[in-house]
């Protein structure tokens, strides 16, 4: 194997070669910068890379090996040795290791079998034999201009698929000019973030309950969080014109988490105070091709007035997160802004990813994966609605069918916390709704279930340990 690896050398130095690459070996792995395992070069490519004589690279190789810094394994070449011990110990990256108690990135501290969290874990299985199909298309027929840096918008063939699947299922008005690939809705609103001072908008309205990340991030980012409440119809549009705010980011569809659709007469009074105000609506289609309740999905709000209306949507939720994919639309003077912005940010997309959803996209295997999904998600939320009828009586589960969460209200009067600290002792991990709530007190109690992740018998079976854990 043909391994690479950079070796300081200084020719004129009063120090041998040998001693040098002997030095800088052990000096990189107790910096931890070699780590343990870490394959090295065979003597003859390191010798031909530093243009020394192979004897000078296989003396350094021998004596870091009888000191215990380097093993040699039969056919596998030599590696930094995987258990350093004695006074090679102090290496920083081994002792930085974390311990598997105490940490405080979110992970529970006790062993859980049923995760009911939206989001992280809950995710549907990813079509790895057609992506891994489309994937192996593109690649072999790529070119080298697909290896070049991309461009700023997004590959053209997956605007143009983007624009024909959004008009398609969500009855988006745009084209492939009027599209951006970012890297998931998170740049989408980081790109936001940015131009709309630049439009004279210090302040973002954010629905209330919503995403606590998303409020953070704004916060962060320079713009004051305004929340605005939610009720059954969607975001209050009184109360948001109220707020002085002139831009405001919503989740139409299915408003994350309470699941609500905005109704017809929200929306066209969204639209009308967006143009009141000389504002702007950012539109999170969040989990857009994932609607499995009976019936017309709702079509995209910037449809209405896709002037004013900047439509967001993303893989996340129907591929996998870690893809960092997504696009938005919006009309052309606000596109300009937002590539300029991100031109001081990155140099586009990874290429290949978006050719291959693109295929993706063009053979209608992506189509066929939304049916299994929404197929799937669909038997679970009835496994879900199910068990919570049999065993959690006076609570309901609220919204429309969609997305890979629900919303459960609890009884009248139960402690919402006191809920989620109970089903965790019975290894159920829930998050309440106070926590998307932007103040304490201003909801009934409830819970935001994640299931789409869980088989239909271990939907039912965490339902049945949370009415354990609860009794009401």
């Amino acid at each position: 194997m043909a391994l690479h690896m950079a070796v300081a050398v200084v020719r004129d130095s009063s120090n041998s070669l040998t001693s040098q690459i002997q030095n800088f070996i052990k000096r990189e792995i107790a910096e931890g910068i070699l780590h343990p395992g870490t394959r090295l070069p065979s003597s003859r490519r390191l010798a031909d890379d530093l243009d020394v004589s192979r004897s000078v690279v296989v003396e350094a190789y021998g004596q870091l090996v009888a000191e215990g810094y380097l093993e040699a394994v039969q056919g596998a070449g030599t590696r930094v040795v995987r258990h350093l011990g004695g006074e090679l110990s102090v290496v920083p990256a081994l002792l930085d290791e974390p311990g598997a108690a105490g940490r405080d990135d979110g992970t529970p501290p006790a062993p859980v079998r049923w995760d009911l969290r939206p989001g992280g874990g809950n995710l549907p299985a990813f079509p790895r034999r057609e992506w891994l199909s489309c994937y192996q298309r593109v690649l072999y027929e790529a070119d080298s201009g697909d290896h070049d840096y991309p461009s700023l918008a997004g590959e053209h063939g997956l605007r143009l698929e983007l624009a024909q699947y959004l008009g398609r299922l969500r009855g988006v008005r745009t084209s492939a000019e009027q599209l951006m690939v970012v890297a998931g809705f998170a740049q989408t609103l980081g790109l936001m973030c940015t131009v709309l001072p630049r439009l004279g908008i210090d302040a973002l309205a954010i629905e209330d309950p919503g995403h606590p990340g998303q409020r953070q991030f704004v916060r962060e980012s320079g713009l004051r969080a305004v929340p605005v409440p939610v009720d059954a119809e969607g975001i209050d549009v009184d109360a948001l014109a109220a707020s002085g705010a002139r831009a405001v980011l919503v989740t139409p569809a299915h408003q994350f988490p309470t699941g609500v659709t905005l109704s017809p007469r929200r929306r066209e009074a969204l639209a009308r105070w967006a143009r009141d105000v000389d504002g702007w609506v950012i539109e999170d289609d969040y989990d857009g091709g994932l609607w499995y309740e009976r019936g017309a999905r709702p079509l995209a709000l910037q449809r209405t007035d896709p002037e004013r209306v900047v439509y967001a949507g993303t893989a996340s939720k129907s591929l996998a997160p870690g893809l960092r994919l997504g696009w938005l639309a919006a009309p052309e003077p606000l596109l300009e802004l937002l590539m300029r912005a991100r031109a001081r940010q990155d140099l586009g997309t990874e290429t290949l990813t978006q050719l291959a959803f693109a295929e993706l996209l063009r053979t209608g295997l992506f189509d066929r994966h939304l049916r299994r999904l929404n197929s799937l998600c669909r038997s679970r939320r009835e496994s879900l609605e199910e068990a919570v009828r049999r065993h959690l009586p006076g609570a309901a589960v609220l919204g429309r069918g969609a997305g890979l969460h629900a919303y459960l209200q609890l009884p009248r009067g139960s402690d919402e916390a006191a809920v989620v600290a109970k089903a965790l002792r019975r290894s159920v991990l829930l998050r309440g709704a106070g926590a998307f709530h932007a103040g304490p007190g201003r909801a009934a109690p409830a819970l935001v279930v994640g299931h789409a992740h869980l088989p239909r018998s271990g939907v039912a079976e965490a339902v049945r340990a949370l009415a354990a854990a609860t009794r009401w």
